[in-house]
């Protein structure tokens, strides 16, 4: 699934991958899938964007947006992107292909749900889309504590953290992937209450927040995530499904996962009380 550390890496791969490469063909929902989402009609892709340069990358929050031409590409949530050089093999299903007049393609495709968008820019109008391109991201300087704190003070007391940082689009590309070892790292329960955090709690989270996606970034994303040419990131998860039951690398005890909120939380009972 691709979150804001993922998203950063994709974009900096494409830019020195595929940036000036013209799109030669365009190959768009070729496999259906009840649950890829494409901007508009998906079978005029080819004619928005056959003969176009591709330009730029750049991700907002868990989005990748490519620039070609007067054109954008926009993946997001459980898309998947790969490069593939010249005589490279394609794989059979994908719900987006671009081939590129050097022989390589940039090939999309979903598993579970993604969106994989091509549109004329400025038309997209997904709230999504404009406030993740709108907020500043944790990896900016923009993001700092006092913007940090303006979030916090603007949240019902009630909200657990995982309601707080996850959802609404508080801090775009932040999803319940990159959550778990952002509240291990800082020694916080899920489900604690955003009331409920003192002064030193929240400076405490915010640091956690910003050196935990900068080190996943910096490392080429979680490596339970594959990059633009299907290589893990090498940053080693602490929290996830592989961890469930598993003893805990600081204090011993085992992991435990619970459903909450939607979704699947894990946690150390020793080091992350509520």
């Amino acid at each position: 699934m691709i979150e804001l550390p993922e998203a950063a890496v994709l974009a900096g791969q494409i830019e020195e991958t595929i940036s000036g490469k013209r799109i030669k063909s365009v190959v768009a929902a070729q496999t259906p899938h009840k649950l890829a989402w494409y901007f508009g009609d998906p079978q005029k892709y080819g004619e928005l964007l056959t003969g176009k340069t591709i330009s730029q990358a750049a991700a907002h929050g868990g989005m990748v947006e490519i620039t070609a031409g007067s054109a954008k590409l926009l993946f997001s949530d459980g898309a998947n992107l790969r490069h593939y050089r010249p005589g490279e093999k394609l794989p059979d299903k994908h719900q987006l292909l671009l081939e590129f007049d050097d022989g390589s393609f940039l090939v999309g495709w979903v598993q579970m749900y993604g969106g994989l968008s091509a549109f004329p820019e400025g038309t997209n109008d997904n709230r999504y889309y404009l406030v993740a391109r709108e907020r500043p991201s944790p990896l900016s300087g923009d993001f700092d504590e006092a913007y940090f704190e303006s979030l916090v003070d603007h949240a019902a007391t009630k909200l657990s953290l995982k309601a707080f940082l996850a959802t609404e689009q508080r801090i775009p590309g932040l999803g319940n992937g990159v959550l778990q070892d952002i509240l291990f790292n800082a020694k916080m329960h899920p489900k604690t209450r955003v009331g409920a955090l003192s002064r030193t709690d929240r400076r405490s989270l915010f640091n956690s927040i910003k050196n935990t996606l900068s080190e996943m970034t910096a490392k080429g994303g979680r490596d339970t995530e594959n990059d633009l040419f299907g290589k893990r990131g090498g940053y080693k998860t602490k929290l996830c499904k592989n961890a469930a039951g598993q003893p805990c690398a600081v204090c011993g005890a085992l992991i435990k996962k619970e459903a909450y909120l939607g979704g699947s939380i894990y946690y150390c009972p020793g080091c992350q009380r509520v």
